[in-house]
């Protein structure tokens, strides 16, 4: 389950994917085959939510992650490589990492 609490100590990745909108839905499809296949089954592995762009060209990953190590070990699994290796012949990668800082509510008025 997502949780974004400033009291979580998680780490967050926020990974952005430009892709031209004929293969926006293949990226969808290969990044959830690779979340399907290894990464939701990785330790320290907490959540991910996928967002597509309403514009076609961007797709957005948010996951959800106990450590960075815990996250570098996922990385050094080969399960998913086919999946993301094909997902960078369409689209273009930003990766980030983060942490929270504050978070807001609506104000209740």
């Amino acid at each position: 389950m997502t949780q974004i609490s400033l009291n979580n100590q998680v780490l967050t990745l926020i990974n952005v994917f430009t892709v031209e909108p004929a293969n926006q839905e293949r990226l969808i499809e290969l990044l959830t085959d690779a979340t399907n296949v290894s990464v939701r089954h990785a330790p320290g592995f907490i959540t991910c939510i996928l967002h597509r762009g309403t514009d076609g060209t961007k797709v957005t990953m948010y996951s959800q992650w106990r450590s960075a190590e815990d996250y570098q070990a996922m990385r050094n699994d080969p399960r998913p490589l086919p999946y993301l290796q094909e997902a960078l012949k369409i689209a273009k990668f930003e990766p980030g990492m983060y942490e929270i800082v504050t978070t807001f509510e609506a104000a209740g008025d």
